[in-house]
């Protein structure tokens, strides 16, 4: 079977190449030959990052973190508390109850990181700092599910709302995103 010259030709440019590249790169002299280099990262101290790159994203990481607290909290805690799932003797109320708790805690975590990221954005800033209070009510959510207290989830929506109405005034319209089961377990 004949091989067509044109392989041929690739075949041994190729293996000339490597060969002429290898005796290149090995290095055949003597230690007083090698010249050290500092690497460059050593030389150089990190600067802190500007105020100017903390508000270039301020409103998308807002937008971000508002939306999955909203999505995380009427996936998980308003509709099963609008379907009853709270109540004594409900059926699957530990279940909903757990998953509530988890929600809770990662929205707040969210919401906790949208108001840092608000601080970022000046307009941003102003409309969400009369919410700080009432985001920081919110950390007692899963106790007050447990005990049947039928208005801590509505305390909840009514947080979240508040927040998409400071964003959408600021100029950052919040849209509910869900998060995933490993965003909600891993926080």
């Amino acid at each position: 079977m004949p091989v067509p010259i044109r392989r041929l030709i690739v075949a041994l440019t190729l293996s000339c190449a490597l060969l002429a590249g290898a005796t290149a790169c090995g290095g055949g002299g003597t230690s007083q030959d090698t010249v050290t280099v500092a690497p460059a990262a050593a030389s150089q101290t990190p600067t802190p990052t500007s105020s100017a790159e903390k508000q270039k994203f301020a409103k998308t990481r807002f937008v971000a973190n508002a939306g999955l607290a909203a999505g995380a909290t009427y996936q998980w805690i308003v509709k099963p508390w609008k379907a009853g799932k709270f109540k004594k003797g409900a059926k699957g109320r530990t279940f909903a109850l757990v998953k509530a708790g988890l929600a809770g805690t990662f929205a707040y975590n969210r919401l906790k990181a949208a108001v840092k990221n608000a601080q970022g954005d000046p307009l941003l800033s102003k409309a969400i700092a009369p919410l700080t209070a009432g985001i920081a009510a919110l950390k007692d959510l899963p106790s007050k599910l447990r005990k049947g207290d039928d208005s801590a989830a509505g305390s909840f929506e009514d947080i979240i709302n508040q927040v998409k109405d400071a964003g959408k005034s600021a100029g950052a319209e919040v849209k509910d995103q869900v998060p995933s089961a490993s965003q909600l377990s891993g926080g």
